[in-house]
């Protein structure tokens, strides 16, 4: 089980959709997030001159669109997108808090970074080419790897979703030995459209198995398009991580939902109560009642 973290979040202005730094104890990185009308204000602060990377954020024609890049003193280049870039309304600058990055350090953060919001495929980027990732040594790379993780775990906390990867690899163990682990193993079947989705509960996320099926078009009614589960659905399509094959869609990689009505939304085509429609496995009880099973009510009383 993995150990948790600390995260700490300072509001400079007291609203959460003003200025704000992000930190995570024992961890040297310092993320500050400056809404464009802020602009000012945020790159008076020292921090917007060490060396680190960035993102902006924003829509081009009504589409999500990011920019990741890296500097050795942000407020010199974001102050250049300013006025060379005006589509964005949200920058994110990530450096540390003893301005302890180098030149190679950042240009393989920003590397990485545009490789992994590529891959999540959320948002359209404005980067015409992912850069080369600079030579590190092997403990440096070990440091920018470690830097990463903690990165992506902050960047959700921030209402930064682009680099949040919900595709997981294979689990170790084949879906026969999770037969027999009465915890895990969930099902959900609507024979007429031929969908069968097998799924595993894993650190609180739905796992949605690959080989899974679901509709490959979404069926809700006009006042249910453009829902984020309707999003979503098109958004696996697109990255191909939902295949489409006429009526239905293969899952090409194991993907991780957040709930059980989101994975059944998907996977469904339309809106659904996941509770009801995960059947678990080994007892044939819905996901509600089997979630209701592992309290025990006289210890809560």
């Amino acid at each position: 089980m993995s150990l948790g973290r600390s995260l700490e979040l300072f509001f400079i202005d007291g609203r959460p959709d003003g200025m704000l730094t992000a930190e995570v104890f024992n961890w040297t990185g310092h993320v500050l997030r400056i809404p464009r009308t802020q602009i000012k204000q945020g790159l008076d602060r020292p921090e917007s001159k060490h060396t680190g990377v960035y993102v902006l954020l924003g829509q081009i024609d009504g589409v999500p669109t990011a920019y990741i890049g890296e500097a050795e003193n942000m407020r010199a280049v974001i102050a250049q997108h300013v006025s060379a870039k005006d589509w964005w309304d949200e920058a994110i600058l990530v450096s540390t808090t003893g301005d302890m990055l180098h030149k190679a350090h950042v240009k393989y953060l920003e590397s990485s970074l545009v490789e992994i919001a590529r891959s999540v495929g959320k948002m359209t980027l404005e980067n015409s080419s992912t850069p080369p990732r600079s030579s590190l040594t092997e403990a440096a790379l070990a440091n920018m790897e470690s830097f990463l993780d903690t990165l992506n775990m902050v960047f959700p906390a921030i209402r930064v979703d682009m680099f949040d990867q919900r595709a997981r690899p294979p689990l170790p163990r084949s879906l026969e030995h999770l037969q027999d682990d009465q915890e895990y193993l969930f099902e959900l079947r609507v024979s007429k459209h031929g969908i069968h989705a097998t799924a595993v509960l894993e650190n609180g996320q739905i796992v949605v198995q690959s080989g899974s099926l679901a509709k490959s078009v979404w069926t809700s009614s006009s006042t249910a398009q453009n829902t984020p589960y309707h999003r979503l659905h098109t958004e696996l399509l697109n990255n191909e991580t939902l295949l489409a094959q006429g009526d239905t869609a293969l899952f090409t990689k194991n993907y991780s939902f957040s709930s059980p009505s989101a994975a059944a939304d998907v996977i469904k085509g339309h809106s659904s109560n996941g509770r009801t429609a995960w059947k678990h496995v080994p007892t044939g009880m819905s996901f509600g009642e089997w979630e209701a099973l592992q309290l025990d009510i006289k210890e809560l009383v």
